[in-house]
């Protein structure tokens, strides 16, 4: 019987032995094995060369998942670090269809008649009681009454109607998709600010429009994140929050308080030149920085909803589960259906009740700024004093709310957002707005504030940033915040304005 070679038996799948790779394997044998090697066969850690220099014979493994990730292209003449993170995906730009700007990310599943968004607005807020005054305002300015009353009654009217236009805006988001519903509410979110401000600036109160706008970005980042870390922390031992995010903030906030110091500066380094020629020049050179603060604040906004949406969404991970006492208490879930939602108020209503309450604000705020000199000259309080302090207040008080109890719900990140984001919002989109404005009405508004107000803005920017760095915060923080708001408030209240403004007609 004639005898037949056997050759060496194939080796099974389970006794195969994986190929050797190391940190000699050059970039051409690694993609050949690649190629020629199943998942199964390679080696749980891979050895990769990266650009280092001359040499080029440093590597950088990483781990397996589910087989080998492909290798990082080489980019031309640029060093690899292995710390670059791929770009999340990201939703094509589409007026309609699936992921469009006007499609809302949550299905409506119920429209409420005309009859249950009278009442939902009603019924909106505990704040809907000072409506009365609006009434009581606007009959206080026509029969003449003192300012002072006039001043104290339409304060607390728009107190509401801010609270009220709020709540018109997210009931719009609701029904566009995720990026045009932030966009409404980062522009309409100050909108009683920018009201306020505008009329202002028609009567030539510059000194009012300086002073609020600067208070509306001390309010938020002082007494208003103070108050949201100090409720916050008075339930939690420690508060955290997004610190990417956050820097991120506050690195937007210092390059626009460099670009407001700017002219300070200008105006300081020009005493050899005549006072008229350096006004003129620095109102020059305000325009164009407005323009370049609202180029970056556009920028601003596509980075927020659109490349980097991931930055500014909860994360579950951040959420605290030890109270002040130390007791573990559960985190509380979204009430928010992934299914649906369902929105309070028909669109109509909606739409009704932006137009109505503007208007409203609108001619109540003209009352308001009307009666401010007549309130300086009957009482102690001065007219920075009111535009730096009283104000802000006035505009902010629904913001106020709403970052509070989100805080004290452990929402820091909403917290983060609706008070640093506001602040965000006024110094890059309200003051050069303004003084663009005030360009065409050609009123001279520059970006010249008050050198203690300008202090005060460094420094809280200054502070804000500090606290924030690591990513976490307690009760003493707030506390602190807030205390310095108190400093600054007492420190307006004796001081007095220089004389810093061109003349306005």
């Amino acid at each position: 019987m004639p005898s037949v070679e056997v050759g060496p038996e194939p080796p099974s799948p389970s006794t195969t032995t994986a190929p050797t790779v190391n940190a000699h394997t050059s970039a051409t044998e690694l993609n050949e094995l690649k190629r020629t090697t199943s998942p199964e066969q390679l080696p749980s850690t891979v050895a990769r060369k990266r650009s280092t220099g001359p040499g080029r014979q440093a590597s950088l493994g990483f781990a397996e998942r589910g087989g080998v990730e492909k290798e990082t292209r080489r980019r031309s003449g640029r060093h690899s670090t292995g710390d670059s993170v791929p770009w999340p995906p990201r939703r094509t730009l589409t007026l309609t269809g699936e992921g469009g700007l006007f499609t809302p990310e949550r299905k409506i599943t119920h429209t409420p008649t005309y009859f249950e968004s009278m009442k939902a607005i009603v019924c909106s807020s505990w704040l809907n009681l000072l409506l009365v005054f609006i009434v009581i305002g606007w009959v206080s300015h026509f029969v003449h009454l003192s300012d002072t009353l006039t001043f104290v009654f339409t304060f607390l009217a728009i107190i509401p109607l801010a609270k009220l236009l709020g709540y018109a805006t997210e009931e719009l988001a609701m029904r566009v998709g995720e990026a045009i519903g932030g966009l409404l509410n980062a522009t309409l979110g100050n909108a009683v600010e920018l009201i306020v401000a505008i009329i202002a600036l028609t009567k030539c109160e510059l000194q009012v429009v300086q002073s609020s706008l600067i208070g509306s970005i001390l309010s938020n980042l002082l007494l208003v994140l103070g108050m949201c870390f100090f409720a916050g922390g008075i339930r939690f031992s420690e508060l955290s929050f997004g610190s990417t995010a956050a820097q991120l903030n506050s690195s937007l906030l210092a390059l626009a308080v460099i670009g407001l110091l700017i002219p300070q500066g200008f105006r300081l380094s020009g005493q050899q030149l005549t006072d008229e020629t350096v006004d003129l020049d620095i109102l020059k050179m305000s325009r164009g920085i407005a323009v370049i603060l609202f180029i970056i604040y556009a920028l601003y906004i596509v980075f927020q909803l659109w490349s980097h949406t991931h930055l500014y969404k909860d994360d579950p991970a951040l959420k605290n589960t030890h109270t002040l006492t130390g007791k573990a208490v559960k985190p509380e879930q979204d009430e928010e259906s992934e299914e649906g939602e369902t929105p309070t108020l028909n669109l109509v209503s909606t739409i009704v009740l932006l137009v109505v309450v503007t208007v409203l604000v609108a001619v109540t705020a003209e009352f308001l700024v009307g009666s401010i000199n007549g309130l300086v000259e009957s009482t102690p309080l001065s007219q920075q004093w009111v535009g730096l302090i009283l104000l802000p207040i006035v505009g902010n008080a629904a913001e106020h709310l709403t970052a509070v109890t989100a805080a004290y719900k452990d929402k820091m990140d909403l917290a983060m957002g609706v008070a640093v984001g506001s602040s965000i919002q006024i110094a890059l989109f309200v003051i050069p707005l303004l003084v663009i404005i005030a360009w065409g009405l050609d009123k001279p508004l520059p970006l010249l504030f008050d050198p203690f107000e300008s202090l005060f803005l460094f420094l809280a920017v200054w502070a804000v940033n500090y606290t924030i760095q690591d990513g976490r915060t307690n009760w003493l923080e707030g506390v602190t915040l807030m205390f310095f708001y108190v400093i600054i408030a007492v420190s307006i209240w004796w001081s007095r304005p220089v004389e810093h403004l061109m003349g306005c007609s």
